[in-house]
């Protein structure tokens, strides 16, 4: 039975705005990587793990491993961190310290 993993990727540190990451199914290897003879590149002939599968929310995720009958893991999400609202007269303000 193949195995996949459901996680939730981490967001782009260099990229702001809002996160709209979504969940990423991805299929673990089941075929050891081997150079190539000509090119000496690594490859293999299992193309599933090449694949990787977004969806919007973890149930579509876990309902679309469910549906093809895989081995899935699911990874805990890290929590989202919210920041907190900044004012740019507050850079001015008599009272700043620092």
């Amino acid at each position: 039975m193949p195995k996949a993993r459901i996680y939730r990727p981490a967001k782009n540190i260099i990229q702001g705005g809002i996160d709209r990451r979504g969940w990423v199914v991805e299929f673990a290897p089941s075929d050891r990587k081997s150079p190539d003879a000509l090119m000496g590149w690594n490859g293999s002939r299992d193309t599933r793990s090449q694949l990787r599968l977004r969806f919007d929310s973890q149930d579509s995720a876990v309902a679309y491993a469910q549906r093809q009958g895989l081995d899935y893991e699911v990874i805990a999400e890290s929590p989202v961190r919210r920041p907190k609202p900044k004012n740019y007269a507050d850079n001015f303000a008599f009272n700043r310290v620092g």
